[in-house]
């Protein structure tokens, strides 16, 4: 999709690719064929630019074509290089300026609460982004509301569009901080599925307060030359670096 739309961000969307395939294929109740099911689970995907990694699975699981995915970042199409809900309904809410991601997925579950739903709401949240200070106020409101079902899940990939996050605004110690907010946090690998379901399955249990699934990541996983590389962050690859990936992740390298 990159490299046919040449645009777009690789380094995020292949450090959160697993946390998203978990998520629609062990977690999350949906129907491919509905979007608007009034019973589906909730997916706010607030690092806006890791579309890439969402549109890939929701074509996996039926919601649309495989051929639609060459259109990413056309004009018309329903794939924009970030998430717009008018135009594809299946994304609950159009995101990337970031930070604001975690108060729309709170606002979700607050109302759900209010409908006595019992469906969920999900948050892929950058570490970049937990630098802005509207993630620290839903911090702090979501347990006051007793949000049980929102679970928030941050990409830690330690790699934002200026550099390294310990360098830019070093966000640690971040557990104990999100500790210090009252949710229920569970540090995982975050390309390891069974440590990233163990998890899911672990906040199903939450009964009064919300839950962060703090998913330590590599920005550009599977792709050797991609790997922790900050200039990777939104530049998309050329032909010969396509193949070269490829060969990689499809474990054909010689």
């Amino acid at each position: 999709m990159l490299e046919k739309a040449q645009s777009g961000h690789p380094g995020g969307s292949l450090s959160a690719i697993d946390l998203i395939t978990a998520l629609f294929f062990h977690e999350m109740q949906m129907d491919p064929t509905d979007a608007a099911w009034e019973d589906r689970d909730r997916f706010v995907l607030s690092k806006g630019h890791g579309v890439p990694a969402l549109y890939t699975v929701l074509s996996q699981r039926g919601v649309l074509p495989e051929s639609e995915l060459s259109t990413l970042r056309r004009i018309n199409s329903r794939l924009q290089g970030h998430p717009d809900r008018v135009l594809f309904p299946f994304v609950e809410a159009s995101t990337g300026s970031l930070g604001q991601g975690l108060s729309i997925a709170q606002g979700i579950a607050l109302a759900l609460k209010l409908q006595k739903k019992t469906a969920r709401v999900f948050c892929l949240m950058g570490d970049g982004e937990t630098q802005e200070g509207q993630i620290w106020e839903t911090a702090m409101s979501a347990p006051k509301y007793k949000l049980n079902n929102l679970v928030a899940l941050l990409d830690n990939n330690n790699g934002q569009i200026d550099g390294h996050v310990t360098e830019v605004m070093d966000l640690e110690p971040i557990a104990e901080k999100w500790r210090a907010f009252n949710w229920a946090v569970h540090k995982i690998n975050g390309h390891s599925f069974s440590e990233i379901i163990s998890a899911l399955e672990k906040a199903r249990t939450e009964k009064d307060r919300p839950t962060l699934i703090l998913a330590k990541t590599v920005k550009g996983k599977g792709v050797s030359f991609m790997e922790d590389k900050i200039g990777w962050h939104g530049v998309a690859p050329t032909a010969e670096e396509l193949k070269k990936a490829l060969e990689e992740l499809k474990g054909e390298k010689s």
